[in-house]
């Protein structure tokens, strides 16, 4: 069921997406080569533990297309996985392409968001070409967030993006309705036709994220924690998510970074 929020409702929206796009901002400029996974979970864990009224979204969540809970704070996702990326003992390379994404729920309201970036000094062009993407598909959908457009416009103008970067999309995962829980209606996929679907309306709240990969749209599912999605091919992946509130005028990007 879409719920729709009031306007105090978002505001109070606010500051979960502030906490989680803070802590975003941090992890993008401490993240470098040499940084373990688990340093990177172990620091989302300690964030969450030192504010009042957040929890993790992630720790005990056990959805049917995961193996059992979740069990970490962060997505972690490197080169060729691209979702639900579970932290493990690995340390960050030179040129590693990493995506964090983190949702977390501040006094009830849930804010979702995800960044990608290349550690190192030597970064392939192609992977910067490939998370630019994601942001520039990304941007695109968030203008189309507008009370009266339809939901096949957000998934439209990101799905526009990709191919005219010459990127293929997987329609498997997409965007979702986000408030009181992390993965809600409705399903935003990341193309789709314009003017179609659901008339968007003031008070609607979505994580739109746009995830691409390079030479594929396919994807499997590690077998080795049951979580982690992979491309088939094994060529590298960038994601790129806000969390925002449709409104009478502009969307509000709850999850914007400084």
């Amino acid at each position: 069921m879409i719920e729709l929020k009031t306007p105090q409702e978002i505001n109070e929206m606010r500051p979960a997406g502030k906490f989680v796009a803070g802590i975003l901002s941090d992890l993008k400029k401490s993240t470098k080569v040499g940084t373990n996974l688990l340093e990177i979970d172990d620091f989302v864990k300690r964030r969450i533990e030192s504010r009042k009224g957040a929890e993790s979204c992630y720790v005990d969540y056990a959805p049917d297309f995961g193996t059992g809970p979740f069990a970490h704070y962060i997505c972690t996702s490197v080169n060729d996985a691209v979702l639900h990326g579970v932290p493990f003992d690995y340390t960050l390379k030179d040129g590693d392409l990493v995506s964090l994404d983190l949702a977390i729920n501040v006094d009830g309201w849930v804010a979702d968001s995800a960044i990608s970036f290349v550690v190192g000094n030597d970064p392939d062009p192609e992977d910067l070409r490939l998370i630019k993407c994601t942001e520039e598909a990304l941007a695109a959908g968030i203008d189309q967030a507008r009370s009266g457009n339809r939901l096949g416009d957000i998934s439209a103008a990101i799905g526009d993006i990709a191919h005219s970067y010459g990127y293929t999309v997987n329609l498997e995962f997409g965007g979702h309705g986000v408030g009181r829980i992390m993965h809600g209606d409705p399903h935003v996929p990341n193309d789709g036709k314009a003017h179609h679907g659901y008339k968007l309306r003031p008070g609607l709240v979505i994580a739109i994220e746009p995830w691409f990969l390079k030479t594929t749209d396919e994807i499997y599912q590690d077998p080795k924690d049951g979580w982690t999605l992979r491309s088939e091919d094994g060529s590298r992946g960038a994601h790129s998510e806000h969390t925002i509130a449709i409104t009478d005028g502009d969307p509000i990007i709850l999850t914007a970074r400084d």
